[in-house]
């Protein structure tokens, strides 16, 4: 029987742009439309600018481009550059299951290895699918959280699958990309416990980026651990603790899973997008009067969400912007003091404010039997409102705007890359990059794509 190692080489080796239904490629055009638009959001923060510098130590003689400033490094090095801009925001899509995360993550291997092949969008496009096909089924399969892991361990393995299918490497090349991309890069989940630091959203950056080292070592003859799955010292026993089996992966009559993965309205983790939206629908039937009487915050939804986003104190107390955009309860104060949840939400002088930090002391948060019953499907949220006047105001919500059951249109996607890239890129460049992105099957070469994103 073949290995689990094998069985995703196969199947990634034997997937091209013409066995893509028209739906699915699309929806990769848009993951990557939505996920270029977000590395722009993130161009100018701290961790950007410190992994644009690690890159900009380098040249190489297979250049890649690094988003924004139009440098070109090591493909490694430009991977991670990028990939730290696509997720500082924390606003680029998600998937949520036994194990959740971010497959957009890997988008930025598929980038690099696309630009390294000298290949264009029908590659990219191809190559997004399997990435998300991969990170999708690793979550179905098992969750690596509660065992003291982070969901970027299974981001490594969709990397590697993005980047060989980016350069278009044969069934064995490939099993051995993933062996040498699997065995030294199995991530610690501290990354999202205690106060987050900048790591947090560094950490997918990182496996794409030895995803793309572990590729052009296989690319050259390097073998690496076998069976890097079933192994005695293999990842189902140092990781998961336990085999599995992987559903059949997408092609024929079984569905991609790009198709499950949702796109965020709010700059914030995605378990928080209906709890905040919520806030949201609520607020609007309240009058001044009435958001000046806050009591009380009442949320009921599912205990993971819950466990992520407000299971220890620092989600009440939040000292830095990573915890901040993953803290559910300031999140919520900020929704219903606002009127939105913005970038700017995110910085110290608001999630230090004392009055802002005075609500989130106020809300309160329950899981529930039906909330956990409809998940992953549904991020049900249940929301009460309290004031001191005795009045109550509700909203259940449980597909936020973007979820896959409640998707944006074309044009909501394209409006929110418009408004994260709007103050770095002239209107007549932001216009080109969108149509070559709109566009993405007719363009030959995926460094005419990264070249315009040039600020």
């Amino acid at each position: 029987m073949p290995t689990i190692a094998e069985q995703m080489s196969s199947w990634t080796f034997a997937l091209h742009y013409s066995q893509l239904p028209a739906e699915t490629a699309h929806l990769a055009k848009r993951m990557i439309i939505d996920t270029i638009g977000c590395a722009l959001g993130g161009y100018t923060s701290e961790p950007s600018k410190i992994a644009r510098d690690m890159a900009g130590m380098v040249s190489s003689s297979q250049p890649c481009t690094v988003i924004g400033n139009g440098q070109t490094s090591s493909p490694d090095l430009a991977t991670f550059a990028n990939g730290v801009m696509i997720r500082y925001l924390d606003y680029n899509d998600g998937y949520t299951s036994q194990e959740s995360g971010h497959p957009s993550d890997s988008i930025a291997a598929v980038l690099s290895a696309t630009e390294m092949a000298g290949l264009g969008g029908r590659r990219a496009i191809t190559a997004t699918v399997a990435a998300y096909e991969a990170f999708c089924r690793l979550g179905d399969a098992a969750t690596l959280r509660y065992r003291g892991y982070d969901h970027v361990t299974n981001g490594c393995i969709a990397s590697v699958l993005g980047a060989t299918r980016s350069l278009g490497l044969d069934e064995e090349t490939t099993r051995q990309a993933l062996n040498l991309g699997i065995a030294p890069n199995i991530a610690l989940g501290q990354t999202r416990g205690g106060v987050l630091s900048h790591w947090k959203g560094c950490a997918y950056a990182n496996a794409s980026r030895n995803a793309v080292f572990a590729t052009m070592l296989a690319q050259r003859g390097m073998t690496g651990p076998d069976p890097i799955f079933e192994g005695e010292h293999g990842f189902f026993r140092a990781v998961t603790q336990e085999p599995y089996t992987l559903d059949s992966f997408g092609g024929g009559h079984v569905p991609f899973k790009i198709a499950e993965c949702s796109i965020k309205r709010f700059p914030l983790g995605q378990y928080s997008q209906t709890v905040v939206q919520a806030a949201l629908e609520a607020r609007d039937q309240m009058t001044a009067a009435a958001l000046g009487e806050i009591e009380e915050v009442q949320i009921r939804t599912m205990r993971k969400a819950i466990d992520i986003m407000a299971g220890d104190g620092e989600k009440w107390d939040p000292k830095s912007r990573e915890t901040a955009d993953h803290s559910m309860p300031y999140t919520v104060a900020v929704a219903l003091t606002h009127g939105e949840v913005h970038q700017r939400h995110f910085d110290e002088q608001y999630f230090r404010n004392p009055g802002l930090l005075d609500l989130t002391g106020r809300v309160k948060v329950e899981g529930t039997d039906e909330a956990d019953r409809r998940a992953p499907e549904a991020m049900l949220c249940q929301l009460d409102v309290l004031t001191r006047s005795g009045e109550k105001f509700s909203a259940e919500v449980p597909y936020h705007k973007g979820h896959y059951k409640n998707p944006m249109s074309d044009a909501e996607v394209e409006s929110k890359f418009r408004s994260l890239a709007q103050d770095l890129l002239a209107p007549a460049q932001l216009d080109a990059l969108l149509d070559k992105l709109w566009n993405l099957e007719q363009v030959d070469d995926i460094g005419e794509v990264l070249r315009l994103t040039r600020i």
